[in-house]
């Protein structure tokens, strides 16, 4: 059975965000967009996306994308993903995106949510932003901003716990466990 053990609770989730969204605005400032819009990846992006997009101030509404059908490790996760339907409010093409996940492991989720992304058009923009990232990653993907970096022992995983409240979690794989 794994063990978890709580790395970031909730007071420092909120600082955490509350950091993220002054270092995006910061970038969008650099990049001269004005009006970003935001997408959360299911189910723990959409709950960090909705504090950065309150934060933010954005006007448009928080667009939401599932994953699930665009995953390359289904031998590893199963073949029975909890499908949400993806929710863009707005055509994302000439857009600047801030797409947002909870955690950056191997870089298999972010790939996916660009491949969904990039079905429903080709925004001009890209910015990824990420609650936390751990060291090990499978795929070259790097964040553009990070609330928290992670170093982990082989088999563990953060995980992020909420909506409400939203805490961080490492869960590891106890001996003789697959992780």
């Amino acid at each position: 059975m794994p063990t978890a053990d709580i790395i970031q609770p909730a007071a420092q989730i909120e600082a955490t965000i509350a950091n993220m969204a002054e270092a995006l605005n910061h970038l969008c400032q650099q990049h001269g967009i004005e009006q970003p819009l935001m997408i959360g990846i299911h189910t723990g992006g959409v709950w960090v996306a909705r504090h950065l997009h309150r934060r933010l101030g954005l006007e448009e509404p928080l667009g939401f994308l599932d994953i699930s059908f665009y995953r390359d490790d289904f031998t590893h996760i199963g073949l029975h993903p909890q499908v949400h339907p993806s929710e863009l409010p707005v055509a994302v093409d000439d857009r600047a995106v801030i797409l947002v996940d909870d955690v950056l492991q191997s870089g298999r989720t972010v790939r996916a949510a660009l491949n969904v992304l990039f079905d429903y058009g080709r925004p001009s923009l890209v910015l990824l932003a990420i609650l936390a990232q751990r060291d090990g990653r499978e795929l070259p993907i790097t964040p553009d901003v990070v609330g928290l970096h992670v170093n982990l022992e082989r088999g563990a995983h953060i995980k992020l716990n909420g909506p409400d409240p939203l805490y961080l979690e490492q869960r590891a794989t106890a001996p003789g466990t697959p992780s």
